[in-house]
């Protein structure tokens, strides 16, 4: 029994040195990254393992090591065999020890959030109103993939690199394109250009995710937080959209339709989250052929079997598309697609009541007649809206006066909920340290 205590005692008693070992040569690596020049070790070892081992420091010339050598080739190598066996001229690391403190203190790249909108016509000032009110709550930085028509572009550059100085997004603009043997007939299928959304997969094909929206979308929280449903799809999902109604005694699928939709009421497509790589690796079931179809090979079949049968364009092939795949659509509440549909006969989206709008939608051109005074005022809210910091803290007060004025519609008799999320995302924005925003 002594036995087996005295190797139980010495293997604690070399375990513990190699652990003092291996602090003692990090503390001398601490020491030899801040130099003689002041700076702080921590920063040091952060730049090191932040360029993935090498130091990214210039100008910092050759390591000093104990005793004035400069033997080492590369501070940063790391071998696993023990230290006795490296070259001569090389120093390094245990790799248990540099692999873990690349863990804790590695500064991993910030994810962007990739937006795409489809802007033709007038809906240049719309579009940027949008783009605005994804700026201003957002965390993360944002990449926005703009298709508009060429006489757009200018406008759009102008406007966008206006906004430059605040470092929070990139862009870039493309031109409005369809497969050349049937351009034209999907050019004019529903609105121009709205079907450009269904071959985004296709176009962009080094984006892995990708959030497309209408030009009517006003986000009134960050878009990090739809984009974050990307983590609960389960392992078939690709897409997620909302439904088209709540209430199917007004639903305009569930009555009307002539094609397969999905679910009870439809979906709508004005929001739509992607997982484009699954998109494209697919293949799709559908009423053509007994042969699944993948997303490049579908799109055309399907409008010639329902080109006659399809009113709202590209949203109704989407809905048939789904409907036979219904497994593949993740559905998110209402609230993140808030439509007129959702209060014109009275409030009928039960998330918006208790949480507030997180995304609305002014579809039916509400921005800009008097129909529906809630959403214009929204609207005109956060398009006269600046960046600075102080315009923003007062949007609300000014915004809630005007809500007031439209309790004589069905929507205004709500208007709270208007308002309910946007004051929550400001009050959060100036909550957030000044790095962050």
């Amino acid at each position: 029994m002594r036995r087996y205590l005295r190797i139980v005692v010495l293997c604690l008693a070399c375990g513990f040195c190699s652990l003092l070992y291996a602090f003692s040569q990090l503390a001398v690596s601490l020491e030899e990254g801040a130099g003689d020049g002041g700076g702080k070790p921590q920063a040091a070892v952060a730049s090191w393992l932040a360029g993935g081992g090498r130091s990214t420091l210039r100008g910092a010339g050759p390591v000093a090591h104990p005793g004035g050598s400069d033997r080492c080739k590369d501070f940063s190598l790391c071998y696993w065999n023990p230290y006795w066996m490296l070259p001569s001229d090389v120093c390094g690391m245990n790799c248990f020890w540099e692999a873990s403190f690349r863990y804790n203190l590695k500064i991993q790249p910030v994810e962007k959030i990739h937006l795409a909108v489809v802007a033709c016509g007038e809906r240049l000032e719309e579009t940027m109103t949008m783009l605005k009110s994804a700026i201003i709550f957002s965390i993360r930085p944002l990449q926005f993939h703009i298709f508009a028509e060429d006489q757009l572009h200018h406008s759009f550059k102008g406007r966008l690199d206006s906004w430059s100085f605040l470092q929070t997004f990139n862009y870039t603009l493309y031109p409005i394109t369809f497969p050349s043997e049937n351009a034209a007939e999907w050019k004019k299928l529903f609105k121009p250009c709205a079907s450009q959304r269904l071959f985004l997969p296709l176009i962009l094909k080094e984006v892995d995710s990708l959030l497309y929206v209408d030009t009517d979308i006003l986000f009134l929280r960050p878009v990090d937080d739809i984009w974050s449903f990307l983590k609960k799809f389960n392992s078939t999902q690709i897409a997620a959209m909302a439904p088209e109604h709540e209430e199917p005694r007004i639903g305009w699928y569930n009555r009307f339709a002539r094609h397969p939709y999905y679910g009870k009421t439809g979906v709508n497509s004005g929001v739509m989250l992607m997982n484009m790589t699954r998109m494209r690796r697919k293949y799709f079931k559908n009423d053509m052929t007994t042969v699944r179809l993948q997303w490049g090979d579908i799109l055309m079949p399907l409008l010639k079997k329902y080109k006659l049968n399809i009113t709202w364009g590209d949203q109704d092939l989407l809905n048939i598309m789904f409907s036979h795949n219904p497994e593949s659509l993740f559905v998110f509440p209402c609230q993140w697609n808030y439509r007129p549909d959702h209060c014109i006969y009275g409030s009928n989206c039960q998330e918006a009541e208790e949480d507030g709008i997180f995304i609305l939608h002014g579809n039916r051109g509400v921005y800009h007649d008097d129909k529906q005074p809630a959403f214009r005022a929204v609207y005109e809210a956060l398009r006269n809206c600046s960046f600075e910091d102080d315009n923003i803290r007062s949007l609300l007060k000014p915004l809630e006066l005007e809500l007031q004025k439209t309790v004589h519609t069905y929507c205004g008799k709500i208007y709270k909920i208007f308002i309910k999320q946007l004051a929550k995302s400001v009050r959060d924005r100036y909550a957030r340290s000044p790095k962050e925003k």
